[in-house]
């Protein structure tokens, strides 16, 4: 956790990370807390966050969506190899463990994020393995879980290389509306916001989820 802490003030001065109850679940997060958003930044905290921001210190729209579709239908884990691509503070690869899946994998090449996934592992009293290099690991898993990577329509390309590691995988996302993918599908519209709140515009509380599966 001090690396955490000593990272996020470097970004941002006096911020802190406070452990944040995520609603309707029983996930707990380090966050930053939701005070220190709610004031002017100055042009250098500015041009450090643009330049690092601090994904993992958030439980962003989408993750958060994730939790509750797997609390709700954990027969998308239970008893699977799960990956969590780009797992940012963890939430979906913690919500993945809580609903019985039998391994996860938080992978992030943010070494920061990684050490963000293993406090909040620790802060739920679930177990996960680390990756920083999803290229690296087996075409071994059940379910891919990608939960805000598709933010930067650079990332769009990856959605052909998820399936070369799991069998399935869901896709969520309030970013990108309706991208067209031969092999994706559109599941349903999930409600969520960001934590803390960025008080975002509606439509990015409205997260699409979609499944893909080798057949």
């Amino acid at each position: 956790m001090l690396a955490l802490q000593t990272a996020l003030s470097d970004l941002l001065g006096d911020a802190q990370l406070t452990i944040s109850d995520l609603p309707g679940t029983d996930i707990r997060l380090w966050l930053i807390d939701a005070q220190n958003m709610d004031r002017a930044f100055s042009p250098e905290e500015t041009r450090r966050i643009l330049h690092e921001p601090p994904y993992w210190s958030f439980c962003w729209a989408s993750g958060l969506a994730v939790a509750h579709y797997l609390a709700a239908n954990p027969q998308w884990v239970l008893g699977k190899r799960v990956l969590d691509f780009g797992s940012g503070s963890g939430v979906a690869a913690i919500a993945a463990a809580k609903a019985g899946a039998l391994e996860v994998v938080a992978c992030d090449l943010d070494p920061l994020a990684l050490a963000a996934c293993r406090a909040n592992a620790v802060l739920n009293g679930v177990t996960l393995g680390y990756s920083a290099d999803f290229f690296a690991e087996a075409d071994r898993f059940d379910l891919i879980l990608v939960a805000d990577v598709l933010y930067d329509r650079a990332n769009l390309p990856l959605l052909d290389h998820f399936l070369s590691r799991g069998r399935e995988a869901l896709v969520a996302d309030s970013r990108v509306r309706d991208f067209q993918h031969p092999v994706y599908k559109r599941l349903e519209i999930l409600e969520a916001l960001t934590l803390p709140d960025l008080c975002e515009p509606d439509e990015f509380r409205r997260v699409s989820l979609y499944h893909a599966s080798r057949g």
